[in-house]
């Protein structure tokens, strides 16, 4: 067995080995190996209370069960849509499926109540 230029043997009892991760910039172009620059100091992290609401504001119950209501009632449609698609999607495999085979008598037949 022959190791190639790209291939490393694997490390007998060092298993664990750390590979230091060093992420591209747009700034080099690919195939360029130079020295990243040094890293950027962060900025602060921002402070989050300016998403917060005042303690005196109200909440705003009512429109918020409003907005429950409507997504739950769009959540109930949109599952009912599914659930008749399918259901429209599965007879018509039937009925062609029945077709193909050469039966003449797949057309279903409501029946109509007797007076």
């Amino acid at each position: 067995m022959t190791i190639g230029k790209t291939q490393r043997p694997i490390p007998g009892n060092d298993e664990h080995v750390v590979l230091k991760f060093r992420p591209r910039t747009s700034a080099h172009p690919l195939g360029r190996h130079e020295e990243p620059a040094a890293p950027r100091a962060l900025p602060a992290a921002n402070d989050l209370s300016r998403y917060e609401r005042p303690h005196d504001e109200p909440d705003d119950f009512r429109h918020r069960m409003l907005a429950n209501v409507a997504a739950l009632a769009f959540t109930i449609a949109l599952t009912a849509i599914g659930i008749w698609l399918a259901m429209s999607i599965a007879d018509l495999r039937r009925t062609q499926d029945c077709v193909l085979m050469g039966r003449r008598d797949c057309a279903r037949i409501s029946e109509m109540p007797r007076s």
